[in-house]
């Protein structure tokens, strides 16, 4: 599977921070085989966010993209709202599971807005920018992107069950 990790965060693209939630994803990825085919910090600009997603969706780059920050309730957090623009079919019950998850251990989860759902045949998931909402978003994701992938594929699928017709 082909990854495209996304930070966005005006302090992160300036400089100011560290990527710690980009390499959390990146070390995910890294441990659960996958390759990252694409990786990118862009400031909190809704163009330059849909224009991203949109480049590595239709490239034919990625299988899914994870995106990281601007969930929030600030004025500069966007990327639910760019991410709205490029998806074609939504995703809820994945970010609500992520919530639902994050939720368990601080009640400041329920202030994501993160969305996820589907461009032609690639998964686009926001998780928020802190790491900890990060590791808990990518431990929903563990068990549910193998098979979602392939599904979009149409190939045969392997759930937790073993091989589907």
């Amino acid at each position: 599977m082909r990854v495209g990790i996304l930070t966005i965060s005006d302090g992160v693209s300036a400089g100011w921070r560290d990527d710690e939630s980009g390499d959390r994803i990146r070390r995910w990825s890294d441990e659960s085989g996958f390759d990252v085919a694409a990786r990118a910090v862009v400031p909190d600009e809704s163009e330059v966010i849909a224009d991203t997603l949109r480049e590595w969706a239709d490239g034919g780059m990625v299988d899914l993209v994870l995106t990281t920050g601007g969930t929030g309730f600030t004025e500069r957090d966007v990327t639910p709202e760019a991410t709205r623009r490029v998806l074609e079919r939504g995703a809820p019950g994945i970010s609500e599971w992520i919530r639902a998850v994050g939720v368990k251990k601080t009640p400041y989860a329920a202030l994501s807005r993160g969305l996820a759902g589907i461009r032609g045949q690639v998964l686009i998931v926001n998780l928020p920018g802190s790491p900890s909402g990060v590791t808990d978003g990518l431990a929903v994701l563990s068990g549910l992107v193998v098979h979602a992938i392939e599904l979009l594929r149409g190939q045969p699928c392997h759930g937790p069950d073993g091989p589907k017709g």
